[in-house]
């Protein structure tokens, strides 16, 4: 027989030699009237304690705790070296033992094991054993263009077997997207910006949460663009502002003369979103159309806006609705020189 076959023979017939030298001890527990009795299953939660319990009567003369190879106690003797199986003080009619932190490990069958006065008997209980749900991998936050279809992952680990739920928490309010391991998302729109959340569950303790940060990228849309009409002498602001990803940047023009920041007592100033034109003293020459130009590495576009007069405000609205020829051309050669950049 070879060395591992020496080593097989033994595991396999281990019970029955405990059985056999179990009943060589000497009785632990004290005898009393009452009905044999232990449950089939015990479920815990992965590092809770788990009781084994086990009613004897006064026909039971000697008892024992065994796991699927291993003797634990017999009587008060403990055979384990596990320091996290101990023997409880309990009531007379009862012999039992406890496992401390519980973990994958102890789920198994237990016997507890009887010697009556007629004859052994054994009675067998299952431990199960439940792990909270957990994410254990997830996709790293995603950077893509509008348009683009996208991919992302959440794994989790958990008995039961956890469910996984994905929910959307964007600008535009929150939704549930989908169930599962995987997103996929085909031609990804910028109102599907936002936070993934990754919620796994399987009710053994509050779900693990993680998110992806996906970012759509996208060209400048100009959402509102105000003109303004002031006297002579006097303060006058326009200012446009886009949406865009990533944030816009900003040029003014009259014309087809790009205006700078600070010369003839104008300031030009950008704030996230906005940009304003700021008159600190309106002369009349200062009135007319004006264009913002607001570009990112995607695209441009532009609004036009006006600087009127206080008589002129009919008039200004009328013309504000028509695009010049100048300002379609100005666009044009705008957009040629951007896109020469990249």
């Amino acid at each position: 027989m070879g060395i591992t076959g020496y080593f097989v023979m033994p595991w396999r017939c281990l019970v029955v030699v405990a059985l056999r030298l179990l009943f060589l001890v000497p009785a632990g527990v004290p005898a009393r009237s009452g009905d044999s009795y232990l449950k089939d299953n015990i479920t815990v939660r992965q590092g809770d304690n788990a009781v084994l319990k086990c009613n004897v009567d006064n026909k039971v003369s000697r008892v024992a705790w065994l796991n699927r190879t291993t003797i634990l106690f017999t009587g008060n003797e403990k055979w384990s070296l596990d320091p996290r199986v101990v023997l409880l003080n309990t009531a007379v009619t009862e012999y039992s033992i406890m496992i401390l932190d519980v973990n994958l490990y102890d789920e198994g069958p237990y016997v507890c094991s009887i010697l009556t006065n007629k004859k052994p008997e054994s009675t067998k209980v299952h431990l199960i054993v439940q792990v909270p749900a957990r994410i254990v991998n997830i996709s790293t936050d995603v950077s893509v263009n509008e348009g683009s279809n996208v991919s992302f992952m959440c794994l989790a680990i958990g008995r039961p077997e956890p469910t996984i739920l994905w929910k959307l928490r964007s600008s535009i309010g929150n939704k549930i997207i989908t169930e599962g391991e995987y997103v996929e998302i085909n031609g990804i729109t910028k109102d599907m910006s936002g936070s993934y959340e990754c919620i796994t569950s399987n009710d053994i303790s509050p779900p693990d949460v993680r998110t992806v940060q996906v970012t759509v990228n996208y060209p400048p849309v100009i959402l509102r663009a105000r003109s303004t009409g002031t006297a002579v002498g006097q303060k006058g602001v326009l200012w446009c502002e886009a949406s865009a990803v990533p944030l816009a940047d900003y040029e003014w023009f009259k014309g087809d003369r790009r205006i700078f920041n600070g010369l003839q007592g104008i300031k030009i100033e950008n704030k996230g979103k906005q940009s304003m034109l700021t008159f600190f003293n309106v002369s009349e020459e200062d009135y007319g159309n004006y264009t913002c130009v607001a570009t990112n590495t995607l695209g441009i576009t532009n609004a036009s806006i006006i600087l009127y007069g206080p008589g002129a405000i009919h008039d200004v609205n009328n013309s504000a609705s028509t695009p010049t020829s100048s300002l379609l051309l100005l666009t044009l050669v705008l957009t040629l020189s951007h896109l020469s950049k990249f």
